[in-house]
């Protein structure tokens, strides 16, 4: 069962990818959308409807199984990998929407940025390792789920200097925003509790991008998770501290 879950999980993954829909698969089929929904969700597909599919993306059913032996993914750039991305703002915008997962015509149409120039763009990510540029001016990303920027690298400190004060520059009063401030006073105990939380919260979030990448782009919304948690007190306060009573923060206990 595991293995047809990840069969039909590819060939959900390679519809997608073709910009396929189930009515796509329904008329190709001679059935209804509903039809080949349930097709899906039961996951009962003869050789002869998967090959039917197969044919309407151009593939073989080899071609299928293939794709689900796992793939090296890379997990970090180098230091000068990142340094060629901030570079050119719109490589590194095109990095960032083909993590994300956008096709190349919704680039192009979103962002002033030629077909001729964007292919050079994909084409150096290609080069990067980021993505496979395929016929058609498709692409197959390579990055794994876990992938991260260098900490303090270029596109960090980027990030840093170009968009943090941009990000906090709102009221935080429209649909879709919030802002919670709390403070308080905490044992290095409860510090690491509330740590380990967050890394949840970030983890959830991270797990609805990915559900949400089978939707069409018009229901998907840029948004950004601002986390930030450290033993603090204002600058205004601090400078009143006795030296006697400063206290340094101590290491997490085990």
């Amino acid at each position: 069962m595991a293995q047809t879950s990840a069969i039909v999980g590819e060939l959900k993954r390679q519809l997608r990818s073709h910009g396929l829909t189930y009515q796509d698969v329904a008329e190709a089929l001679d059935l209804s959308e509903a039809s080949v929904k349930r097709l899906f969700s039961d996951k009962q597909f003869s050789l002869k409807r998967l090959d039917q599919i197969c044919t309407l993306m151009g593939m073989e059913i080899s071609d299928l199984v293939r794709k689900l032996a796992p793939d090296p993914k890379v997990e970090q750039l180098s230091l000068e990998q990142e340094q060629e991305l901030v570079s050119d703002v719109r490589l590194l915008l095109v990095a960032v929407c083909a993590m994300n997962r956008w096709q190349f015509q919704e680039i192009h149409q979103v962002y002033d940025v030629s077909e001729t120039d964007l292919i050079g763009y994909l084409a150096k990510l290609d080069r990067m390792g980021v993505l496979e540029l395929l016929p058609g001016n498709r692409f197959k990303l390579l990055v794994s789920h876990d992938f991260a920027w260098q900490p303090g690298g270029p596109i960090q400190k980027f990030f840093e200097a170009e968009v943090q004060q941009d990000f906090l520059k709102c009221r935080f009063n429209h649909p879709g925003e919030l802002r919670l401030f709390v403070s308080g006073m905490l044992s290095t105990q409860s510090n690491e509790v509330v740590q380990q939380k967050l890394k949840r919260l970030a983890l959830e979030f991270r797990h609805c991008h990915e559900e949400d990448l089978a939707l069409p782009l018009e229901h998907r919304f840029g948004v950004s998770l601002l986390m930030a948690m450290r033993p603090w007190e204002i600058e205004a306060f601090d400078s009143f501290r006795r030296p006697e009573a400063l206290k340094e923060y101590p290491p997490f206990s085990r």
